[in-house]
């Protein structure tokens, strides 16, 4: 069994060719995909939908978590925690590059445990920061030296 045929067993999932060429498309890239660029990335093998459900079914099985970047296109990325279905445990930061227009996941910062007040119920915590991330920084760098 592969790496890819693993993966997608150990979440539950029925194994697709859809579902085998978008996990590969996460795992080779080291920032975030909005649905658009998967999309983009496959051409025209399959339709909207089965992408948006194949997304849709990552993010479920706890495969995926999908952050609100700011730019109003969700974006998604691997979990690398030991996320479920019933729960997602990536409490870390995500960072938009302003410069590239990449998210990554900054798993080293975690958000600190909030104690919330009587009758409130936290469900999910989102940070997120802008700014330049460092490949574009050093190229910067690269092109004032």
């Amino acid at each position: 069994m592969n790496k890819l045929q693993k993966i997608i067993h150990t979440y539950g999932l029925r194994k697709t060719k859809c579902r085998a060429d978008v996990l590969n498309l996460f795992l080779e890239n080291n920032h975030a995909l909005a649905h658009a660029a998967v999309e983009q990335h496959l051409g025209t093998q399959y339709d909207r939908v089965t992408l948006y459900r194949t997304l849709h079914s990552f993010e479920k099985k706890g495969l995926l978590h999908s952050i609100n970047d700011g730019s109003g296109a969700v974006k998604y990325a691997i979990c690398k925690q030991a996320c479920t279905q019933h729960q997602h445990h990536d409490n870390h930061m995500h960072f938009s590059c302003t410069a590239c227009s990449q998210t990554y996941c900054i798993n080293e910062v975690h958000l600190p445990p909030l104690r919330m007040p009587d009758g409130y119920q936290v469900e999910e915590l989102r940070f997120s920061a802008q700014g330049v991330c460092k490949s574009c920084l050093k190229a910067q760098r690269l092109q004032q030296a």
